[in-house]
C-alpha cells in the first residue's frame, strides 16, 4: 500500500484520539513483538529499528548464540504495511497498530522474518504468473485462568454456573455459554478486518474452531496472526484463557490449523482443474510436492515438544501424508467441491504453528512439486483409513529437528540462513524443556526408583 501522507495519518489519529501506535511483527513463533511509538512520530514516518535477533527470540525469552547471528546483533528496520493500520480493539485507551516487515539496513528482507519469508515464497508464484490462495481453519480452547503452570488446564465456569464436561461437538448451547466473550471477539475481528466464515464448538470441552475466508496468503496470515492476538487479549478481559497449544489437555482432542490451498493463473482460473472440470496434472504435482518435501518441514508445522502429542491414531490428526477425497484420516484431504474451488487441505499443522511459516512451508513444497512435475502416491480408496498405513510423520520433536537441520531441500525451499537460525532457536528451546522436571517423573519415579 502507498504510504499515506503525514497529514492523512495525523487526521486519522486525531479523529479517534489515538496517541500511540503498536508497531508489531510476528516473531518466529508467531508471537507479536515490537515497539510502542507516539502516533505523531508514526505519522511523520519516523524510522524504527530493532535488534536483528528479536524476530528469532525463543519462547523462553532466550536467544541463540549460533554463529549465524552476529555477535554485534545489528539493527533491522521495522517498515509498516500501511494497509494493516487499524484501531486496537484490546487496548483500554484509544490506540492503533500496524504490522511491520523486518528489513535489513541494506534494504533486503531480514532472513529471519516470518512475514518476509512468506512474501518471498509468494513472489516465486508471482514470477510464474500464478497466485496461491489460502484459507486456514483455527482451533483453540477457552480455559479458566492458568494461575499455576504445574496444574492442568480446566474448563471455565459458564453462564449456567458450572464448567462444561464431556464432548459437545457442534453444540449451539455450548457455543452460547460464553456469549460475552464471543460478542466482544466478533466485534474485534470485524474491526480488525479479519474475515471469518463459520464458528463451531469442536469436540473437546470448550474447544472451538473458526474458519477464515480464503484469500492472499500474506493477508490471510496477517489475519490469523491478529486472530490469535485478539483472542488472547479479549479472553483475558473476560477472565478466560484462549489456548492455542497443539495438545493443551491430556486425553482431550488436540488443536489444529488446517490449511486449504489452491492456485490460480493470471486469468483467475484454478490450475488444479482442467477446462472440463477434472483434476489436472498440476493438482497431482502440487500434492506430490507436499508429500515429498513436507516431512523435511515438519518442524515448522509442529514447532514444539507439545506439538507431537497431537498426532494420535484415530484422532483426525494425521500420522502420514496420504491423500484422499473427503477423507479426514489423511494428512492431505481433498474436500468435495466445484472445479473452481478444487483445493488441497493440509491437515498437519497444529494451532501452535506460526501461520506465516506454516503457509510458506506448505506453499513452497507445493510449488516445488509443480516445478519438478512430481507424481503423487495413489489416492486412498473411498472409505479407506489412513491410520492403517505407516506412521510416516516424525513422532517426536527431536526427529523433526534432526531431519530439518540436515535437509538440503528445507534449505532450498526456506533459505539456508532461516533454517540454520530456526533450528538453533528450536534447539535452545528443547534444552530449556530438558531442565523441567515433569509431573510424570514425580508421580512414578519418586516412589519407585
Amino acid at each position: 500500500m502507498t504510504q499515506p501522507t503525514a497529514a492523512a495519518l495525523q487526521a486519522f489519529f486525531d479523529l479517534h484520539g489515538v496517541k500511540d501506535v503498536e508497531c508489531i511483527f510476528p516473531d518466529v513463533s508467531g508471537y507479536p513483538r515490537g515497539k510502542l511509538m507516539p502516533a505523531a512520530s508514526f505519522a511523520q514516518g519516523g524510522e524504527l529499528r530493532i535488534a536483528q535477533a528479536i524476530p528469532m527470540q525463543c519462547v523462553t525469552g532466550d536467544y541463540s548464540y549460533d554463529p549465524i547471528f552476529p555477535d554485534a546483533d545489528p539493527d533491522v528496520r521495522l517498515v509498516p504495511d500501511y494497509s494493516t493500520l487499524k484501531l486496537s480493539p484490546w487496548s483500554s485507551v484509544p490506540r492503533a497498530f500496524a504490522i511491520h516487515d523486518c528489513m535489513e539496513l541494506s534494504g533486503e528482507p531480514c532472513a529471519f522474518s516470518a512475514r518476509s519469508l512468506l512474501e518471498v515464497v509468494v513472489a516465486r508464484y508471482t514470477a510464474q504468473g500464478l497466485t496461491p490462495v489460502v484459507a486456514p481453519e483455527i482451533e483453540f480452547y477457552l480455559t479458566a485462568p492458568c494461575v499455576d503452570p504445574a496444574i492442568p488446564l480446566t474448563a471455565p465456569v459458564a453462564r449456567n454456573g458450572r464448567a462444561e464436561a464431556g464432548q459437545s461437538a457442534f453444540s449451539m448451547n455450548m457455543l452460547n455459554e460464553h456469549a460475552a466473550f464471543w460478542d466482544a471477539f466478533r466485534s474485534a475481528l470485524d474491526g480488525l478486518g479479519v474475515r471469518s466464515d463459520t464458528w463451531i464448538h469442536e469436540v473437546g470441552s470448550t474447544q472451538f474452531e473458526i474458519n477464515l475466508v480464503h484469500g492472499d496468503p500474506v493477508a490471510v496470515a496477517d489475519q490469523a496472526f491478529l486472530f490469535k492476538y485478539a483472542a488472547k487479549e479479549i479472553a483475558i478481559q473476560h477472565g478466560l484463557n484462549a489456548v492455542f497449544m497443539a495438545k493443551p489437555i491430556s486425553g482431550a482432542p488436540g488443536s489444529s490449523m488446517h490449511l486449504h490451498q489452491s492456485v490460480v493463473d493470471s486469468a483467475g482460473r484454478n490450475i488444479f482443474s482442467t477446462e472440463s472440470g477434472e483434476e489436472s496434472a498440476a493438482f497431482g504435482h502440487f500434492i506430490a510436492g507436499i508429500q515429498t518435501y513436507g516431512p523435511d518441514l515438519m518442524l515448522v508445522f509442529a514447532p514444539f515438544v507439545n506439538s507431537y502429542r497431537r498426532f494420535v491414531v484415530g484422532s483426525q490428526a494425521p500420522i502420514n501424508l496420504e491423500w484422499g477425497h473427503d477423507n479426514r484420516t489423511a494428512g492431505l484431504r481433498i474436500p468435495k467441491s466445484s472445479a473452481a474451488a478444487r483445493r488441497v487441505e493440509n491437515r498437519v499443522a497444529g494451532a501452535d504453528a506460526n501461520p506465516y511459516l506454516a503457509i510458506a512451508a506448505s506453499l513452497a513444497a507445493g510449488l516445488a512439486g509443480l516445478d519438478e512435475k512430481l507424481q503423487p502416491s495413489v489416492p486412498l480408496e473411498p472409505g479407506a483409513n489412513a491410520y492403517q498405513q505407516a506412521h510416516a510423520l516424525d513422532r517426536s520433536f527431536l526427529q523433526a529437528h534432526q531431519r530439518m537441520a540436515q535437509s538440503p531441500s528445507a534449505r532450498a525451499l526456506l533459505g539456508d540462513a532461516f533454517v540454520t537460525g530456526y533450528c538453533a532457536v528450536k534447539a535452545l528451546e528443547y534444552q530449556s524443556y530438558l531442565h523441567e522436571i515433569s509431573a510424570w517423573e514425580r508421580r512414578f519415579l519418586l516412589p519407585q526408583v
